[in-house]
């Protein structure tokens, strides 16, 4: 479809709107407004135009990501992969605020990345892209 401009949000569920707005704060997103809506949504963004929608209807015994931490691999999203400028730089802000690595860092085809969980266990990637002209 050539209609289609850009990505407009990325809908997250989580259990509680302080604990995610306060840790992706970490990474520079900014509240912007909510919760509001039957099913309360608060919206944050990044100054590089990233936008989040925290749903905020997650069972609050909930404590495992279904499409990444059970052994059956389910159909569905798996992470949203963020590109960094500078990847050494990138882990220096994480570890400054004490934000554990889940993954990596690995090297691919496509540049160099690192992988972290979100307190609902969001997976989210952070890559330094060099081109898709490696699977060439």
């Amino acid at each position: 479809m050539k209609e289609i401009t850009r990505v407009n949000h990325i809908g997250l569920r989580v259990r509680d709107f302080i604990t995610a707005r306060d840790f992706y704060s970490k990474l520079g997103f900014e509240y912007i407004t909510g919760p509001s809506g039957p099913e309360p949504v608060a919206i944050i963004e990044h100054p590089a135009g990233i936008n989040i929608n925290l749903i905020l209807n997650a069972a609050q015994g909930e404590s495992t990501n279904q499409l990444m931490d059970v052994e059956t691999k389910h159909t569905g999203y798996t992470h949203v992969a963020i590109e960094v400028s500078d990847l050494a730089e990138a882990l220096k802000h994480l570890a400054s605020h004490n934000i554990p690595l889940s993954g990596g860092p690995m090297r691919h085809p496509a540049g160099e990345s690192v992988f972290i969980r979100d307190p609902d266990r969001n997976v989210i990637e952070f890559i330094e892209y060099t081109g898709l002209n490696a699977f060439n």
